[in-house]
């Protein structure tokens, strides 16, 4: 079975613990099935969403919550501003709201904002203080929905947000960033961006189809609904090769790790970098060592923060910390092991409590905290001490006045602080572990371990501590069967307390077969390395090391500084590990017989650089042997500035007197030795008295200086957070002002465009009759100009024949009533005076608008309606085209004699030229073919007039009639046609007529 066989067979049958909840999506109890969106934004932020949602899809099925930094003294306008930029509702989140697909939820101002399952919660902002809202939020969507969890970072300053961001990665979740380039404000998206877990950065334009691909790369790789359920990766080989790169780039076996998590995070860089295969992903790694080191930073999982959990931190100072304080002397030095410390907020919180215990107690014991991790990167952020001011939220401001100090956008751990602890590179389980602890703490890392792997750090830690010492785990973490090691101290805060039993061996360190000097190697990834010269190097190796064995003595290659640096041969003999700190320097390791020869020796031949033999040295060895060994130094050429030398242990039979040198009286030179390092200490001595003395001075002086500046600092420190906070929320305002004004703008430009077009005079005046505005075409009216804003109307001269004007203004005002009547113009022009109220929505102001539509035109055409009307003729004015605009009363009581009673075919809006041809046939004479073609014939200009006599029978009278058709040359008229009736006349001439025939 190959390893990856091996590593998903152990998945299948190794049950998921709480480890494994963070690469799952949201738990099936009521939590909201798809991805939840928490963008976060600040300083800026309002254009960086408008762009994000203006190229969003209103489709995704996802939910989106933003949050931002609100002023809790202003109402945000945020939620009328985003909806003009998405078809998606835009809604203010209430308390207990539930979650829906599609939707888009607003932070309110002066709250806080968190996520269970499917509902968001709502708790009142702190007024004072430093706040951090986008961390809070996405902290708690990474722990509700893991890997359905998506974080988005857009323009803001300061670094809230980072924290949060760290917990969505550690989840499986994704997250993207604002391109700093492009962000107004370039704090938030450059912190998050330089933790290393950001999955993608682009542009605000550009984020939304980042988001759209990754939904549908993981609905596309999604293989069930089981939580439990291992992801479908194929392919052995391209998995072993993953391994294997991994193991050459930092030198860690995840082979020791739960099989689900590592494939899980495999899987999650897939969809980042959008491979298809494990091959094209092996093949990415090969090409991109960046892609390769994100791999292993993500396996590693370093998520951590200062006191987390802060109950349990409460619980370890009581319980722990307290006893181990109390019970320590004075010189004591109290040792901490901090395993998997990732980047040092646990090992710094570990500190504080106990530098704070020390205060508390009036106890000054020495404090050693050792803080190992395997992550390189993670030790060199912890040892340089500066976190972001985002840390600030996770500590009291007392314990940021006592141990911190503020630099810019971060804070800095004290001199104080920082020199408690030593960071390195350790691997639990393959390294060494520390020795006689009084306190361990590995929290959250055996989660991620095999259950072998899990017991075999336990024992390590058990090993760690001495007697009674403490052993602090994390929340989701157990003894591993080890229970009868350590007694429970707190079960629900993990605490326990190591008890006298004996230790199983824990790992192999062949004290007893001694140091071969041989160090375990990473292989370099050489694929040109050839098989046969690495065989032919072994075998050489091997000659030499045999060579060693039959004919060199035991030797130890020393450097200046009097340390060991490689050992030959079985040195072991002559070696005795000392307790305490894990030292190489020959006075801990050698046996204390050789101790002053070798030292006397060392400084001889440094000093004349000759090689020396000591006198016969006897001793009495462990298994009860004695023996004697002439100690031998011979000085080997500088490297660089160092100087190197051989001490060889070589037995008395074996050595050749005749061409050894004659032996150092080794009294002799130590007396000499120390003589000289007297005369140096003396006079370093009173060098330093001196020295002392004048700092001691000076150290006063500094004293009282630094406490008022401290005082200072504390006080400027306080108003830079509330500034800070203050300014956020104001750019925040400010922001959304800006888009109001520019709003306003557009509707103030639409409304001069809509009084030019509609050409109508209009005056708006406040509550005291003072001109608030006036249409261009008002200028004609009254007498203003841009200078009279402001200004009472009743002082403006106007040409209105209306003494009662600024009295109907009042009027209205005090009715908020509509009047309307017409007025006359001192032209004589008729005017509809029309004068409304108004009140402005989010005051209490009003006013009163009046209106002066020019109605002379509708008066002239009544008057000219009363002349037609007078009139016995039937009279028609009609238009160009034909048809009838005017009609007087004559007309219409013939049209409704004659079976056009609703003067539809020959009233007002009909055309003259379809009723001549709906008049039911043509009589003997063509009449309407005639009457249609005259009045066209003068319609089009050919004929100045037009008239014809035609019969018009009823069926109960003959009748005859006249039409006349003259041209109108003004106006929208084109001709005036009449029709007389001629009967009494036609009869009375065809009478006359007959008679005289």
């Amino acid at each position: 079975m190959n390893g990856f066989e091996t590593l998903c067979s152990a998945s299948m049958n190794e049950a998921t613990n709480n480890a494994d909840v963070m690469d799952q999506g949201p738990s099936q109890g009521g939590a909201f099935p798809g991805y939840v969106v928490g963008i976060g934004a600040s300083a800026g932020g309002l254009e960086a969403l408008e762009h994000f949602f203006s190229h969003c899809p209103s489709d995704t099925g996802a939910a989106f919550v933003v949050v931002q930094h609100l002023s809790p003294d202003h109402k945000s306008m945020m939620s009328n501003l985003l909806a003009r930029h998405t078809d998606m509702p835009v809604q203010i989140i209430e308390d207990g709201l539930r979650l829906q697909p599609n939707e888009v939820f607003l932070i309110p101002p002066g709250h806080i904002l968190t996520i269970e399952e499917d509902r968001l919660y709502l708790k009142p902002k702190r007024a004072h203080g430093l706040t951090l809202p986008i961390d809070i939020f996405l902290t708690s969507l990474a722990r509700a929905y893991g890997s359905h969890a998506v974080g988005v970072i857009l323009s803001g300053t300061g670094s809230d947000g980072t924290r949060g961001a760290v917990e969505i990665n550690a989840a499986a979740g994704f997250l993207v960033a604002q391109d700093p380039r492009e962000a107004k404000f370039d704090g938030m998206p450059s912190s998050v961006i330089n933790t290393g877990v950001v999955d993608a950065v682009l542009s605000a334009n550009d984020l939304p189809e980042r988001l759209q691909t990754h939904f549908l790369k993981c609905s596309d790789s999604a293989t069930g609904d089981s939580p439990d359920a291992l992801p479908a990766i194929q392919g052995e080989d391209a998995f072993e090769g993953i391994m294997q790169l991994l193991r050459q780039i930092g030198g860690i076996a995840f082979s020791d790790y739960k099989p689900s998590t590592v494939i899980r995070r495999i899987e999650r860089r897939m969809q980042v970098r959008q491979a298809e295969s494990l091959d094209d992903y092996l093949s990415l790694l090969e090409k991109d060592r960046g892609e390769a080191v994100t791999l292993r930073r993500e396996l590693l999982i370093p998520v951590t923060s200062f006191f987390r959990d802060p109950q349990s931190f409460d619980r370890l100072a009581e319980k722990a910390v307290r006893k181990i304080v109390s019970n320590a002397a004075a010189g004591d030095q109290i040792r901490v092991w901090v395993a998997g410390c990732s980047t040092g907020e646990e090992a710094y919180s570990i500190a504080i409590l106990f530098l704070e215990a020390f205060e508390r107690y009036g106890r000054r014991p020495s404090l050693k905290v050792f803080a190992t991790d395997v992550n390189e990167q993670g030790i060199e952020l912890a040892g340089n001490g500066q976190y972001p001011d985002s840390a600030a939220a996770e500590l009291t401001p007392e314990r940021i006045e006592r141990f911190f100090t503020r630099s810019g956008h971060s804070y800095t751990v004290s001199n104080e602080l920082r020199q408690c602890i030593v960071f390195a590179r350790h691997n639990l389980l393959t390294d060494p572990p520390f020795t006689r602890m009084d306190l361990v703490s590995c929290r959250n890392a055996l989660i991620y371990f095999k259950r072998e792997a899990q017991s075999q750090a336990v024992r390590r830690l058990q090993y760690a501590l001495k007697p009674g010492g403490f052993l602090f785990l994390g929340p989701s973490e157990s003894m591993s069967g080890m229970d009868d090691a350590f007694e429970t101290v707190d079960s629900k805060h993990k605490i326990y307390s190591r008890t006298a039993v004996s230790l199983p061996p824990v790992f192999a360190m062949d004290v007893a077969g001694g140091f071969t000097g041989q160090a375990r190697k990473i292989p370099p990834p050489d694929e040109a390395r050839s098989q046969r010269r690495s065989r032919d190097s072994a075998l050489i190796d091997y000659g030499v090391h045999e060579l060693l064995e039959a004919y060199a003595p035991p030797s130890i290659l020393v450097n200046d500084k009097h340390e060991a640096v490689h050992l030959f041969g079985q040195v072991q003999r002559f070696i005795r590990m000392r307790e305490g700190l894990a030292s190489l320097d020959l006075n801990r390791i050698l046996v204390e017989p050789l101790v002053p020869v070798a030292s006397a020796l060392l400084y001889k031949v440094a000093k004349d650089g000759t090689r020396l033999v000591s006198s016969p040295v006897t001793l009495d060895l462990a298994d009860g042997e004695r023996v004697v060994v002439h100690l031998s130094v011979r000085p080997l050429r500088r490297e660089a500035d160092e100087r190197y030398m051989l001490l060889s242990f070589e037995a008395r039979e074996a050595r050749d007197d005749v061409n050894d040198p004659e032996p150092v009286d080794v009294g002799a030179e130590n007396s000499a030795h120390i003589e000289m390092l007297e005369h140096e200490l003396a006079a370093t001595r009173e060098s330093l008295q001196a020295t002392i003395e004048e700092l001691e001075t000076a150290n006063e002086e500094l004293q009282a200086t630094n406490e008022e500046l401290m005082a200072s600092n504390e006080e400027l420190q306080s108003s830079n957070e509330e500034l800070q906070s203050v300014n956020e929320e104001l750019n925040t305002v400010n922001a959304e002002y800006q888009e109001k004004v520019q709003i306003l703008n557009r509707l103030n430009a639409d409304l001069d465009s809509m009084e030019k077009a509609v050409g109508i005079a209009t005056v708006f005046v406040d509550q005291d009759l003072q001109v608030n505005r006036f249409s261009p075409d008002a200028v004609d009216l009254f007498r203003l100009r841009p200078s009279d804003i402001g200004r009472p109307l009743d002082e403006i001269a106007h040409s209105i024949r209306h003494p009662g004007l600024t009295e109907d203004l009042r009027k209205t005002l005090r009715s908020e009533r509509l009047i309307e009547r017409e007025v006359t113009g001192r032209d004589g022009s008729k005017l509809l005076m029309r004068i409304l109220p108004y009140r402005v929505s989010s005051s209490s102001a009003v006013g009163a608008v009046a209106s002066f539509i020019d109605v002379t035109a509708v008066h002239d055409l009544k008057e000219v309606q009363s002349v037609l009307d007078a009139l016995p003729e039937h009279i028609a004015v009609l238009e160009v085209d034909g048809n009838i605009a005017l009609v007087n009363e004559a007309w219409r009581r013939f049209a409704r004699a004659n079976g056009d009673p609703d003067l539809v075919h020959s009233g007002p809006g009909s055309n003259y030229f379809r009723a001549c041809r709906a008049d039911g046939g043509e009589d003997e004479e063509g009449s309407a073919s005639a009457a249609a073609a005259g009045l066209k014939n003068v319609l089009e200009g050919s004929r100045t007039e037009f008239s014809l006599r035609y019969p018009c029978h009823s069926p109960t009278e003959q009748r005859w009639f006249v039409m006349n058709v003259a041209p109108v040359n003004q106006g929208p008229f084109a001709a005036v046609v009449s029709h007389i009736n001629i009967t009494d006349w036609y009869r009375s001439e065809r009478d006359g007529s007959a008679g005289a025939d």
